[in-house]
């Protein structure tokens, strides 16, 4: 795919010109004309220079020298103006050094040599953008094909004649074509991540191996990346195709995505179906998706959903609607059956909440047990029958048992400015209602704590004696600490 510029052999054989001495397959990249002893300043390289050798003086040996060390393309040299014939000097010197040295015949005008050299490279041009646009549709046919982005990387590895690697943005290889350095990949995807200042991109050069990497979609964070690479340098065409297969990467996985958040909206549907009791009509919903309910009896997880991404492939998750733990704004829940949930655990990073098994028409007690579990786990699953050893406040919203504690307590913390009627019940409650053992406790003496229960049971109204007052008051208590 990659273009070479005219080379001094097309030149010699459009212009009809006369190699003297040299190699005539140097590329020629522009045509200069000069006249002085020394143009190499003006020079870039890779030119065609012309000449009458008006001003050439008799060091040839020098001027060759300056002429080849600066790069040019070759010596075309004017005969029938100031010379009848190529100086024998200057041709010598220029076979002795390698300098491609061509006579042009008085008839052919420097014009003409600069205007078919320019003609030339705009050929040049537009055949490598007419092959950059081939490239890119045959890229974006690979796209149409069933294999979606496999497909693309098969056809970029082709285009660069090299290979190409997909990550996901884990940096897990979802393809990779026949040589592709998948290892020196990763490694540069986890240097790239320990960095800050990574950039966008990576371009790496060896002296037989170039490669790129670049991220997948838009965004602060990728949803993937691909790699190619080559035994050659990239050309600015292979870097234009390069770039396109990347936008055809990111609207695949884009559309992914798209079509991904229709199904989980879909199972959030089932969701609600199932927890309505219409069991039937949500597996009938389920089977477009291709997803099946797992067996009965289920335990559901309860997680955030970028926890539970982890096992949407393989079993059926969804996002309940309306529902919030605590500070965390969303969840997902995970049907999962019974003999399958040490597998599923395991593949999960993150704190996360677990019921006990259940039937589908006791799910809203699963999805309750798994909301709660979730609320008290740490870093990773809390069984809900783990929360029974933990009291009864486990179980229990810690918003709405303040809440609860506060209005029920609030004739005693709005008693003037004493707090000690509260520590005194406290007292009272712990050591189940004995006098003297929760006076010795508050280092008072039991006549002042019988005073101060009758306060507490003036102000609440409620009788001390009743089981259930007492356990009210001690859950109360438990829940303002």
């Amino acid at each position: 795919m990659d273009k070479m510029p005219p080379s001094l052999r097309t030149v010699v054989r459009r212009m009809g010109l006369k190699a003297l001495a040299g190699s005539l397959d140097s590329p020629v990249r522009w045509v200069a004309v000069s006249e002085l002893a020394d143009p190499t300043p003006y020079l870039e390289g890779s030119e065609l220079l012309l000449t009458t050798g008006m001003r050439l003086e008799d060091d040839h040996a020098g001027y060759v020298a300056r002429l080849v060390a600066r790069g040019v393309a070759g010596l075309g040299f004017a005969v029938g103006l100031s010379h009848d014939a190529v100086p024998p000097a200057l041709v010598a010197e220029a076979a002795a050094a390698g300098l491609p040295l061509l006579e042009v015949p008085r008839e052919v005008p420097f014009i003409a040599i600069t205007k078919t050299v320019s003609e030339l490279l705009a050929a040049e041009q537009y055949e490598e953008i007419t092959g950059a646009f081939a490239a890119q549709g045959r890229l974006t046919r690979a796209a149409l094909r069933p294999e979606g982005t496999h497909a693309v990387i098969d056809r970029l590895a082709k285009e660069v004649d090299g290979w190409a690697v997909l990550l996901d943005e884990s940096g897990q290889v979802r393809h990779a074509t026949a040589g592709a350095r998948v290892q020196a990949v990763t490694g540069e995807l986890a240097r790239l991540r320990g960095d800050a200042r990574s950039p966008a991109s990576l371009a790496l050069s060896g002296p037989d191996s170039h490669m790129i990497v670049q991220p997948l979609g838009g965004g602060t964070r990728p949803r993937g990346f691909f790699a190619v690479g080559a035994r050659r340098p990239f050309s600015p065409v292979a870097h234009t195709v390069v770039n396109a297969a990347g936008s055809l990467l990111t609207l695949a996985l884009e559309q992914g995505g798209a079509q991904r958040e229709a199904e989980r909206r879909v199972r959030s549907a089932v969701l609600a179906l199932l927890l309505a009791g219409a069991g039937e009509r949500a597996r009938s919903a389920l089977e477009p998706l291709g997803v099946r309910l797992p067996e009965e009896p289920v335990v559901v997880l309860a997680a955030r959903p970028d926890v539970l991404e982890a096992l949407e492939p393989r079993v059926f998750t969804a996002e309940p609607a309306g529902l919030e733990i605590g500070a965390v704004p969303g969840y997902a829940v995970a049907l999962v059956a019974e003999e399958t949930l040490r597998e599923a655990l395991a593949l999960l990073d993150g704190p996360s909440g677990v019921s006990g098994p259940v039937a589908y028409e006791g799910l809203g007690g699963g999805l309750d047990q798994a909301r709660r579990a979730l609320q008290a786990a740490g870093d990773g699953p809390t069984r809900f029958t783990d929360l029974a050893g933990q009291g009864l406040l486990a179980l229990v919203e810690p918003s709405a048992a303040r809440a609860f504690a506060t209005a029920l307590l609030a004739p005693l913390t709005a008693y003037g400015s004493r707090a000690d009627l509260v520590e005194s019940l406290r007292a009272y409650l712990a050591c189940n209602g004995h006098w003297d053992a929760a006076a010795q406790r508050l280092g008072v003496h039991r006549h002042t704590l019988r005073y101060r229960m009758r306060r507490v049971t003036e102000l609440l109204g409620r009788d001390l004696d009743d089981p259930g007052v007492r356990a009210e008051l001690w859950l109360a208590l438990e829940a303002s600490r």
